[in-house]
């Protein structure tokens, strides 16, 4: 085989093993058996490892009480807003936050989005994907330590197991032992309780969509809707089966993230690392000491005990590690108690391990976060929020589409006059009824009339949309009859003087 023949087979292997299906990387640890060697030749090889449950121990410290401060906020935020009152007056509805699927709307606070403004909810989605490009490019994987609803719930879930089953070790000998009294209760509790919340927050999503009071009212009645009790479980058994079970594997195999981040991040990204240069080489104490030539890491292994994820941190980056913290609290709790520095384990970038095994101090964090990548992300979110919010505050309280009557394109009535005909759309967004005065302008003189009313103007109900036929004539010998087309705009005014806006259009002639 010729010489760049081999380079080539070379490289095909190395990117064989860099692609395998199951990352060395989350099998490195103590809470999961170390998978045997198979070769590809005799044995396939899995595309999913087997599940070995996780038992994360109790851990305190900045990110620990970080993470329930955030875990508060958000569960409180998800099941407390739909009970927000927020009035707007006799025709609307009192909900602070409420997506009106009946009547195509959306209300959020004083603010009220309709089915032609759904470019709100695009650009609100599009500020979401670049704050979560934002975030990644600083520190990492934030949102998924933190915010990530898988998280918090699986947060949540755990302090549930921890409370009724115990901390770590009592978690570990209960799952090991048999089906006994014990085990059946506790196992009872556990996921009574976990059901409950799973029901509590499928209920909480439905009341998003209707009045929350009435609807729980109907609930507990029995008199909601199907389609509301469907909902409700699916998402319970959804919440529990992920929450209580499925937990990290929904990371690791179900979500997009993990494999998207790295598009992300670079080398100033800060992210979580073991600064194995100051922990290696790692070994035991020696009557309490570290002995002379050997790394701070004591290997205690307390931050793979606390990783909700069961990775090993010290294997380096993981496409499982949602960077919560915990294992750097737990590193400095063992760091504390034998009396070496803190941050074996710490956010850190890349370039900062090239600055720290040289002896030098690392950046400054907001030499970090203020960098190109993350400016133009900053950029990017700031404009397309002040547009929306330019838009917001630009539009108007009426809405009108016209659409000409083409068929035929014009009428010749007895006289001579030439009409042509008009359908309006008037949407009422003001939230009272109001009377809407409508009007013509053109060079061409034109005249409007409007079907079932002898002056022109149309009475709308509040936050509803009304049709109207419009007739635009034009006098025999006029502009606009003997041209063939000559541009006129409508014009579509509240009576109260609020509101005023218009529609460009064109009136078809008869022609020369």
């Amino acid at each position: 085989m010729s010489q760049p023949e081999t380079c080539i087979a070379d490289a095909f292997l190395i990117w064989v093993k860099a692609a395998g299906p199951a990352s060395a990387d989350t099998e490195a640890h103590s809470q999961r058996p170390e998978s045997p060697v198979t070769s590809p030749d005799t044995e396939p090889q899995s595309l999913y490892t087997a599940r070995e449950p996780i038992f994360p121990r109790r851990v305190k410290g900045n990110f620990r009480t970080m993470k329930w401060w955030i875990m508060a906020v958000t569960l409180g935020i998800y099941y407390l807003t739909p009970w927000i009152r927020w009035d707007r007056g006799p025709h609307l509805p009192d909900q602070a936050v409420l997506i009106d699927m009946a009547n195509r709307r959306f209300f959020f606070f004083m603010i009220e989005i309709w089915p032609h403004e759904f470019y709100f909810v695009a650009g609100l989605l599009i500020m979401a994907g670049l704050g979560l490009f934002l975030f990644t490019s600083a520190a990492g994987r934030v949102w998924c330590g933190y915010a990530c609803p898988q998280t918090v719930w699986t947060d949540l879930y755990i302090l549930v197991e921890r409370w009724v089953e115990g901390d770590r070790n009592a978690r570990i000998r209960l799952h090991r032992q048999g089906w006994d009294g014990e085990k059946i209760r506790k196992r009872a509790v556990k996921w009574t309780i976990w059901f409950l919340i799973g029901l509590a927050t499928g209920g909480a999503w439905i009341f998003y969509f209707t009045d929350a009071p009435t609807l729980a009212v109907d609930l507990v009645t029995g008199n909601a809707h199907p389609i509301a009790y469907t909902t409700m479980f699916i998402l319970a058994a959804t919440t529990f089966a992920f929450g209580g079970f499925a937990r990290e594997q929904m990371c690791i195999y179900a979500c997009p993230w993990p494999r998207i981040q790295a598009a992300m991040m670079d080398e100033d990204t800060l992210t979580i690392a073991y600064r194995e240069w100051r922990g290696e080489p790692r070994g035991k104490l020696h009557k309490g000491a570290v002995p002379e030539g050997q790394g701070d890491c004591i290997d205690c292994m307390a931050c793979v005990n606390v990783c909700p994820m069961g990775i090993d941190i010290r294997n380096g980056q993981q496409l499982a590690c949602i960077t919560c913290g915990l294992c750097i609290d737990a590193c400095n709790d063992t760091m504390d108690k034998i009396g070496k520095p803190r941050d074996l384990i710490g956010y850190m970038a890349l370039t900062d391990e090239v600055r720290e095994r040289e002896g030098k101090a690392p950046k400054s964090v907001w030499t970090h976060v203020f960098r190109p990548r993350t400016i133009l992300y900053t950029t990017l979110w700031a404009g397309v929020g002040i547009a929306l919010v330019v838009a917001l505050f630009l539009r108007s309280d009426i809405d009108v589409n016209v659409t000409p009557v083409r068929n035929p394109t014009f009428v010749t009535l007895s006289d001579g006059t030439i009409r042509n005909t008009y359908d309006l759309r008037l949407r009422n967004k003001t939230g009272d009824d109001a009377l809407f005065s409508i009007a013509v302008t053109s060079e061409a003189g034109l005249v409007l009339r409007l079907e079932g009313t002898e002056d022109a103007l149309v009475r709308v109900p509040a936050n509803e949309t009304m049709q109207q036929r419009v007739y635009i004539e034009a006098a025999p010998g006029s502009a606009g009859a003997t041209s063939d087309r000559t541009d006129l705009r409508l014009w579509v005014s509240d009576t109260r003087g609020t509101s005023r806006v218009h529609h460009d259009t064109v009136f078809n002639g008869k022609g020369q």
